[in-house]
């Protein structure tokens, strides 16, 4: 028999509700300074300043033979228009299927940077967070390994992230969250790196935990069914027949970590951030080999790729409520792996 467990709640969204239907990962984000969390099946990034979200982007990550790793990192310096310069294993590439071999590539809307590149972790890591000339592609599983905004948001972020704020990349397939009302929302992604690591009992004993203690009941059928077919939407567990809409805010039942405490985060006015910046000199030099992907032929732009090392049965009917960032039901963002 499953040991009942109590799991935190953590209020992460801003007062404006701006993003209340928004899935929040479950990710013990500190009360204070500035916190970036890319969750890689959700192809999203968030950014939390003293536990409140203050900016969430969808993101294109990287394709299932070129990852982007997992872990815990520092934001680095930010890079003011860019230039690309191209490894010599992208040039074979190009000289092998007989493109125009190119060393460089300046600034400029033929750039698959962008207009900005934000460094993910250390300069040998090659990792970075950036534009892209091909807005169609993100949100996606495309890349080398880098991280991929369309670029007015890679501006937006770069404006207001500080160098040297924690970042975390991680790999949730179900964020589990609970409205004002209590009641239980899931969303459940694909599984892009074909981990098959989620953990159902866990997840379902979570569920119950929280079900049993707010006297609501769970739609067993429902579950199963999210988990079977994952759709990118939001999907109410116990809902009562005609409610359609979350109450309020989401905020994420922390069932991958179940501390047993309710964490409170301050209020944050995103006006008042002291958003320090460490910016390159523009046209700085950056090597990349992870990031690019085919380019539409109607765009006219060379399909380059980068990387990154910068050269110095209560209810009867199913409640769902579309997560607009992600196709809920095609292939696209996938095309490396489905």
């Amino acid at each position: 028999m499953l040991k009942p467990i109590l799991y935190a709640v953590a209020t992460t969204l801003i007062s404006t509700g701006a993003y209340a239907a928004i899935p929040m990962p479950d990710y013990a984000v500190p009360s204070q300074g500035q916190q970036v969390i890319l969750n890689v099946p959700q192809l999203r990034l968030f950014l939390f300043q003293d536990g409140k979200l203050i900016k969430t982007y969808p993101i294109t990550v990287g394709k299932a033979s070129t990852q982007t790793p997992l872990g815990e990192y520092k934001i680095g310096a930010k890079v003011n228009k860019p230039t690309w310069s191209v490894p010599l294993s992208i040039q074979k590439e190009m000289a092998a299927s007989g493109k125009a071999v190119q060393k460089s590539v300046p600034p400029g809307p033929n750039n698959p940077l962008g207009p900005v590149f934000v460094r993910l972790g250390e300069p040998r890591l090659g990792l970075g967070i950036h534009g892209t000339n091909v807005p169609s592609s993100v949100p996606g599983v495309r890349s080398h390994g880098c991280v991929r905004l369309r670029s007015p948001n890679a501006l937006d972020f770069a404006a207001t992230v500080q160098s040297g704020a924690d970042a975390a990349v991680i790999y949730q397939q179900v964020s589990v969250n609970t409205d004002e009302q209590n009641d239980i929302w899931i969303a459940v992604y694909r599984d892009p790196y074909n981990k098959r690591n989620l953990n159902r009992k866990l997840l379902n004993q979570s569920i119950s935990s929280w079900a049993e203690q707010h006297q609501l009941r769970v739609d067993q059928q429902r579950l199963n069914n999210a988990l079977g077919k994952p759709a990118n939407t939001l999907i109410c567990l116990t809902c009562s027949t005609g409610k359609t809409k979350v109450s309020g805010n989401l905020s994420s039942l922390q069932w991958t970590s179940g501390k047993g405490e309710t964490v409170e985060f301050k209020n944050v006015n995103p006006d008042n951030i002291n958003s320090k910046q460490e910016i390159t000199p523009e046209s700085s030099s950056i090597e990349v080999d992870e990031d690019t992907d085919e380019t539409p032929k109607q765009q006219n732009i060379t399909p380059l790729h980068p990387t990154t090392t910068p050269a110095k049965k209560q209810p009867t009917s199913v409640k769902k409520v579309p997560i607009t960032t992600i196709p809920a039901s095609s292939d696209e963002g996938f095309d490396s792996l489905m």
